[in-house]
């Protein structure tokens, strides 16, 4: 006789979860090794880039193509198939010998990585009822907080101790095992083993979504002034967390003068601060709409004094110590999570239910552009200008897009 599993759901929640931390430790791990590993292979900054413009690239024409795999093959054989494909090309960067071969694999490591975020869609959009649906999302982006926290601590000490390519090889491990519990404990709901009749009531009872959500095209979306606004306010803003998440070790190593392990030791400190920003921001605006105020004007609300706060960042180069540096920066990280907090739930208070789904995804391929594009043209500005000039520029984009989303987000979507 099968087991049944009590609570079945939440043990789902907890893969997507754990999914997501090795997500962002795969991703990251080539950031933090990459003061070591430019200099051993002889990567500039110009070619640095580049091979971070091939993971974007790839990672944003994904959004698309792995959104229509997970409609296709279904979630339990989707997602399997994206972690095998990431976690062995994240193993294959221990065997690197130079620009090429590394942007070869970046490419092929953002190939699998966006289709962890859209299979979780998926899963969510299945197993759990609209009450539960904002906490599950909730714990999947924690995930990555999590992983984006924990990478400089786990890879600088795996470095120090065995060298950078086994730390390629353990970190790609782990989404190897991580597969082995995906297959054995996730089904779709209506035919899993192990799910309690009561839960399955649950899970069943919540009514599909309407098929109009499939019938919309991008076409119809485009007519709307408020898609424009947010695309266009996130293609500016999104950039600046690439450039932390990518660019902040190599930073601290080669312009601030730590060591390896000091980085290592000090480099999560801004990524918990932007974890921080974001519970704060979605709090902030919520009392605000408690209070009664509109519920666009709450998230604005926020978003000005987030964008005031930006222009921080040009103090950053010429901070005096490296305690002030690093204490600038996590203002800044702070300041841009409750800001994107709020500007990505403005998807949900500007559009109706059946259009969510693609209008998250045209923002999603749209704004992926604007990371790939100043990903790309930060390795160029950072080896003519400095890094002076990087900060200056990642200062002065949220107060524009703070403007660009005043002209266009005014009101919702009705339909």
């Amino acid at each position: 006789m099968t087991t049944r599993i009590p609570h079945l759901r939440w043990w789902i929640a907890a893969l997507l979860f754990f999914s997501t931390v090795i997500n962002y430790i795969d991703r990251q791990t080539l950031s933090v090794l990459a003061p070591v590993l430019t200099k051993e292979l002889g990567i500039t900054d110009v070619e640095y880039s580049n091979i971070l413009t091939a993971f974007l690239a790839a990672y944003t024409v994904m959004y698309v193509g792995s959104g229509f795999l997970v409609d296709r093959w279904g979630a339990r054989i989707a997602l399997s198939i994206f972690i095998i494909w990431w976690s062995l090309a994240n193993m294959s960067h221990a065997f690197a010998v130079g620009v090429w071969s590394l942007g070869a694999l970046r490419l092929l490591l953002g190939m699998g990585e966006s289709g962890n975020f859209m299979a979780a869609f998926r899963v969510v959009s299945e197993w759990y009822p609209a009450k539960e649906r904002a906490l599950v999302h909730g714990l999947i982006q924690g995930g990555a907080a999590i992983g984006a926290i924990i990478t400089p601590l786990v890879i600088t000490w795996i470095n120090a101790r065995y060298g950078w390519q086994p730390a390629f090889v353990i970190t790609g491990s782990l989404g190897l095992v991580w597969v082995t519990l995906w297959l054995l404990l996730y089904h779709a709901p209506d035919k899993h083993p192990r799910i309690t009749e009561a839960e399955r009531a649950i899970v069943l009872a919540e009514p599909k979504q309407s098929a109009e959500a499939s019938d919309v095209s991008w076409r119809q979306l485009a007519r709307y002034p408020q898609m424009w606004g947010l695309m266009a306010s996130r293609f500016l803003s999104d950039p600046v967390w690439w450039f932390y998440l990518f660019w902040l070790p190599k930073y601290l190593v080669e312009q601030r003068g730590f060591t390896m392990i000091e980085m290592g030791m000090l480099a999560w400190i801004p990524y918990l601060a932007a974890d921080l920003g974001a519970l704060f921001g979605g709090w902030m605006s919520g009392r605000f709409i408690a209070r009664g105020n509109p519920v666009l004007s709450s998230r604005l609300s926020v978003m000005m004094p987030c964008a005031l706060i930006m222009p921080v960042s040009l103090a950053i180069h010429h901070a005096p110590s490296r305690t002030m540096t690093i204490a600038l920066i996590c203002i800044v990280t702070f300041a841009h999570m409750a800001w994107k907090t709020n500007q990505n739930t403005l998807t949900n208070d500007l559009f109706p239910k059946h259009l969510i789904g693609a209008t998250s995804g045209l923002l999603a391929f749209g704004t992926g552009l604007g990371g790939t594009l100043f990903t790309w043209m930060t390795g160029h500005v950072v080896h003519w200008f400095g890094y002076g000039s990087i900060f200056i520029l990642m200062g002065l984009l949220h107060p524009v897009s703070y403007l660009i989303t005043r002209k266009f987000v005014r009101q919702p979507i009705m339909a």
